[in-house]
């Protein structure tokens, strides 16, 4: 009997992964990104589960991601997208990792090492056509020159990362998409022509920009339920996916206080009639964003239940004197459904002022995981 756990639905997971595929077509290879611990939802579980739906390969943020997913049994090919430090490059060879490279110089350094290993190693090059973070961009010429250099490398990936994909309100991802496909050009006048060459990420193929699938998807946040919300005039989105991850606690305490009592720390709340008050065993050590604090909710016995006083390490309390009479010792729903009452990432990210993205992945490790 778990204090606080998630339930995370490998069978729902996989319907997101094959709901991907349908929109990108057969033609189009998805690599699930499995970044945080798959976005804590267990990267080797869910690794494992995709691998069995036959998923051909993986994208992890760094090397000590991949080496866990091949140390638990994983064949897929796995992409290593975060670059890497020079202790992490025996790593790749050993473990068979594909590096993304984002520089010209760390180029050069990959070749010299497959040099010294008497290899022919794969890897991908990343384009930097706008997010300015990692990435190259050098002139075309210069992309050129240095591919046609590294003799004992395989580039068999082109990928970029738009920093806009889910804003109709700007044209940045057609600008970011027009810049690839020109260094995409010039470096196929040269011979050289990656056979995989990937864009988009979840936004990108839930909104349908076909012009950003290229031969490859990574999608992320989809292959876990969400699509982030779109801004401006959007296109209808055409991926149709679930969240598998329900976030649950229990109730420790309930207690009722009069009119004009205070709740929490700060004392931000207070009573304005003789109110019920439920605990829960969760709080920001656990994941629960401080932001929330007055302002989010959970759902207990099916019924929304605010979040009243501020969120505190181990606990928060929550009114509950609109819900049915409710025992200590019930389940609570942190991030979830219960029937038509929904309070999911999206929800909660909107009421802390952040992204889902943050949300998930702020899960914390003494949350218990349970596989359905």
């Amino acid at each position: 009997m778990y204090r606080i756990w998630v339930e995370i639905s490998l069978d729902q997971l996989a319907a997101n992964y094959h709901a991907v595929r349908k929109v990108v077509g057969p033609g189009v290879a998805v690599a699930p990104v499995l970044k945080a611990d798959a976005y804590r939802h267990g990267s080797v579980e869910v690794a494992h589960r995709l691998q069995e739906e036959g998923a051909h390969w993986l994208a992890v943020s760094n090397a000590e991601e991949g080496v866990v997913l091949r140390e638990s049994g994983i064949r897929m090919r796995i992409l290593v997208m975060g670059d890497f430090l020079p202790p992490e490059r025996d790593a790749l060879v050993e473990y068979s990792l594909t590096p993304v490279i984002h520089s010209l110089e760390r180029l050069k350094e990959y070749d010299r090492l497959a040099q010294s290993v008497d290899r022919i190693l794969p890897c991908h090059l990343k384009i930097d056509t706008g997010m300015g973070r990692l990435g190259v961009r050098s002139t075309c010429e210069e992309l050129r020159a240095a591919a046609a250099s590294a003799h004992h490398l395989h580039l068999e990936g082109l990928m970029t990362h738009f920093a806009s994909a889910a804003d109709f309100t700007t044209a940045q991802t057609t600008d970011q998409i027009v810049l690839f496909e020109t260094a995409a050009h010039s470096l196929g006048q040269a011979g050289i022509q990656p056979a995989l060459r990937h864009l988009g990420s979840s936004a990108a193929v839930a909104y349908g920009i076909r012009s950003a699938f290229g031969t490859m998807v990574r999608p992320g946040l989809a292959i876990y339920g969400y699509v982030t919300p779109s801004k401006g005039d959007a296109p209808p989105t055409e991926l149709k996916v679930r969240p598998a991850l329900t976030w649950k606690s229990r109730l420790v305490e309930i207690k009722e206080i009069p009119e004009g009592a205070s709740v929490g720390y700060g004392a931000t709340w207070q009573a304005r009639r003789r109110t019920r008050l439920g605990i829960v065993a969760a709080g920001y050590a656990d994941g629960i964003p401080h932001a929330v604090s007055n302002r989010g909710h959970v759902i207990v016995d099916g019924y929304l239940a605010p979040i009243v006083g501020a969120v505190s390490m181990d606990l928060i309390t929550v009114d509950l004197t609109e819900v049915p009479p409710a025992r200590i010792g019930d389940t609570v729903i942190l991030l979830g459904r219960a029937g038509d009452v929904k309070w999911d990432a999206d929800d909660i990210a909107a009421a802390g002022g952040t992204i889902s993205y943050t949300v998930l992945c702020g899960i914390g490790n003494r949350v218990k995981r349970v596989y359905t």
